[in-house]
């Protein structure tokens, strides 16, 4: 009786697989990841802890996009020679993503000029991600933004208990397009305050829980009534918190909050996901499904058991997913239409699947 109380109380700690999280597991150049965007003001992004379980899955996504990362060849010349092949090494930038989030875009609100297709340039080694700086058009023309001062956003290994602290900071100089100076000072503290696992509306997986506190103080200098002027641009701090799992090349979970009048509010959820919107002809990996309509299982050919499957009903959530076996058993399916999703090797296909009695 006693072995079997001892082993009653150690369970819970083997329930699911406290991981360790490295550089090969996040998205390098050429690499996408489909992500869905969803909305829950009442979502619970704070609690977190050791062998701890988040159910997330009753998400439905309101838009998709897909996440790009871009090669740093190709270049203009001038961005090419900061950030590209030929660039200083800690300036070498693995890829680039665009950069939605950056107060900059305010400027167009306060200085006669325009500013568009922002880019954010990052380096991988085994040890890091970092930011090294950004590029952007100004009234047309590109201009590459060295950071001065390199900001971290992941260290590697990564275990549950980490933390680290990194600052970045960035000066841009408009002359000779606009007599205007750009300044940001930011700063991060990562924690990774949690593991277990996470389940999102693409599957469950066993994951480390990171959060990130970022305070960012920007401002600009320019000329006003013939003299020069520094006017700050406001900037809340926020927080962004990620479920990472192996494997998945980017976090499978992520949700940004603001904080304004002491109040933490909710300003993007996300998750990794398949593509829920595409149509056949935009797929990127073809596979057959037979019998259909179908009553007790369905078979599927062209594909593997090292792939993954999805069954997704009408109001985009999954309902069954595993590996690929020989038959997949949908008994437990109500009747219906489905949408079968297989993911090969980061590839996506979608097929129409009826379920009947």
């Amino acid at each position: 009786m006693k072995t079997i109380l001892l082993l009653l109380t150690f369970l819970p700690a083997f329930l699911f697989a406290q991981i360790t999280i490295t550089s090969a597991d996040f998205a390098t150049a050429d690499d996408t990841v489909r992500i869905s965007k969803a909305t829950d003001n009442s979502i619970d992004y704070s609690t977190t802890g050791a062998n701890y379980t988040w159910d997330f899955s009753n998400l439905t996504f309101d838009s998709q996009f897909r996440r790009d990362f871009t090669p740093t060849t190709g270049l203009p010349v001038l961005i090419n020679f900061v950030f590209g092949p030929m660039a200083s090494n800690n300036y070498r930038a693995t890829y680039s993503l665009p950069a939605t989030d950056l107060p900059i875009d305010q400027l167009g609100t306060i200085l006669p000029i325009t500013i568009s297709d922002m880019v954010q340039y990052s380096k991988m080694t085994d040890d890091s991600i970092t930011s090294v700086g950004l590029s952007m058009n100004i009234n047309g023309n590109g201009i590459p933004v060295k950071s001065d001062t390199i900001e971290t956003r992941y260290t590697f290994p990564m275990n549950y208990g980490d933390n680290h602290y990194s600052r970045g900071y960035t000066r841009l100089d408009m002359n000779p397009i606009y007599d205007a100076i750009w300044i940001q000072y930011r700063q991060r503290f990562s924690e990774v305050d949690g593991w277990g696992s996470v389940t999102t509306p693409y599957g469950t997986f066993d994951a480390l829980r990171v959060k990130h506190t970022i305070t960012e103080v920007d401002s600009v200098r320019m000329v006003v009534f013939g003299n020069q002027v520094w006017i700050p641009i406001p900037v809340p701090e926020s927080h962004i918190y990620e479920w990472i799992a192996n494997g998945e090349l980017d976090a499978v979970m992520r949700i940004a909050t603001t904080m304004a009048g002491g109040n933490e509010t909710v300003t993007s959820i996300e998750y990794k996901d398949f593509n829920l919107t595409a149509n056949v002809n935009e797929l990127e990996f073809a596979f057959d499904v037979y019998p259909n309509p179908a009553t007790d299982f369905i078979i599927l050919s062209n594909t593997s058991k090292n792939d993954s499957f999805f069954i997704v009903d009408e109001k985009g959530k999954v309902v069954k997913s595993g590996s690929v076996e020989s038959k997949i058993d949908i008994t437990s399916l109500a009747t219906g239409f489905y949408e079968l999703v297989v993911e090969s090797n980061h590839l996506f296909g979608k097929k129409s699947v009826i379920k009947q009695d």
